[in-house]
């Protein structure tokens, strides 16, 4: 086995216990209290198998299948979406510093939501803000790129700094969601913006969960094509790869996992750009193994970063966006610095 197989191979094996100990933590975290022990034999006997002990707590069951497994299903379907859709967007646009929000999908998504928000409570149920959000985040996604495109090919330039005009654009909209908005509505747009897996249910893992196992599998199939593109767009058309047709599908993908995600969670910021840029760093460019590797350790670190959005403070669920935000931009400063040091380059 040569050295960079061996690396490679640990570096998943460690992301995979890391995701397991995390989510069996995370279900032990709360106000009812449970043992790891229990949680593994709460999933046991839900499995027909009697191993080991049930909650001791008579709500322990309940408890964990409720609330706590939701969430923590939830979070690591979202980090794996954010994570894989970060590894596909740096790929296509040969950037290691484009993130999905670049393309404008999670400001059109919080578009819709605070739209929903202030229209009123009626009009405002978990599904319904959730649908609009997703609906905000491709009509956004869309107009970007139709914006962006011209003589036939999108320059990668032009869709980053359209991007950046519609993410402006959907900011003006969003103030001013906010500012006509009761009291309560903007407490909810401001929390919505703040990103949160407080309301996780198992419906709503129902719907992230198939689209992000389509994104995620989409972009493993096409990871051999972002290998050529990125030897350069000359090269790659030569070798048979249709450059526009491959940058409508990944942007496309990469809409449909965040949106979905960001629909029932909010805005969370820097998995996206922090993951792939790290797993780069340790696996090298070879997308066929960084994207996968960027979905687990998305996963991982929303995880972690909700681990801590619960343990910081007593009895109180910080932000989850806050708490991506405070950790992912200095240590993606960090990052910047020892790449630049290193090799002055891609990581």
């Amino acid at each position: 086995m040569s050295r960079h197989r061996a690396r490679t191979t640990l570096v998943f094996g460690a992301l995979v216990l890391l995701c397991f100990a995390l989510a069996v933590f995370s279900a032990c975290i709360g106000q009812v209290p449970t043992t790891p022990a229990e949680v593994l034999g709460s999933v046991f006997h839900r499995l027909g198998l009697n191993i080991g002990p049930m909650p001791a707590h008579p709500s322990g069951d309940v408890t964990l299948w409720q609330v706590r497994f939701p969430r923590v299903v939830l979070g690591a379907v979202v980090g794996a979406s954010l994570g894989c859709a970060g590894a596909l967007l740096q790929g296509v646009f040969a950037n290691p510093l484009a993130e999905p929000g670049v393309i404008g999908v999670s400001s059109g998504a919080a578009v819709g939501a605070s739209s929903v928000f202030v229209l009123g409570s009626a009009f405002s149920g978990v599904w319904t803000v959730a649908a609009a959000a997703f609906a905000g985040g491709l009509v956004t996604t869309i107009l970007v790129y139709s914006l962006a495109r011209g003589g036939g090919r999108t320059e990668v330039v032009t869709l980053i700094l359209t991007g950046v005009a519609i993410n402006a654009f959907a900011g003006g909209l969003i103030a001013f969601f906010t500012f006509v908005a009761s009291p309560a509505a903007r407490e909810q747009i401001v929390f919505w913006q703040l990103g949160s897996l407080a309301g996780a249910t198992w419906q709503a893992v129902a719907v992230v969960a198939p689209l992000a196992a389509v994104g995620i599998g989409a972009s493993i199939a096409i990871s051999h094509r972002l290998d050529l593109l990125a030897l350069g767009e000359s090269v790659a058309r030569h070798l048979g790869v249709n450059v526009e047709r491959l940058r409508q599908f990944a942007i496309v993908v990469v809409a449909v996992l965040v949106a979905s995600g960001v629909a029932f969670t909010g805005i969370i910021l820097f998995v996206g750009l922090v993951v792939p840029h790290l797993m780069r760093m340790i696996l090298g460019p070879a997308h066929r193994i960084l994207v996968p590797a960027s979905a687990l350790c998305g996963a991982a670190v929303l995880l972690a970063a909700d681990l801590l959005a619960r343990t910081l403070v007593d009895n109180v669920d910080m932000p989850l966006g806050m708490i991506t935000s405070l950790i992912g931009a200095p240590f993606f400063f960090w990052m910047l610095r020892r790449t630049r040091a290193q090799q002055g380059g891609w990581a």
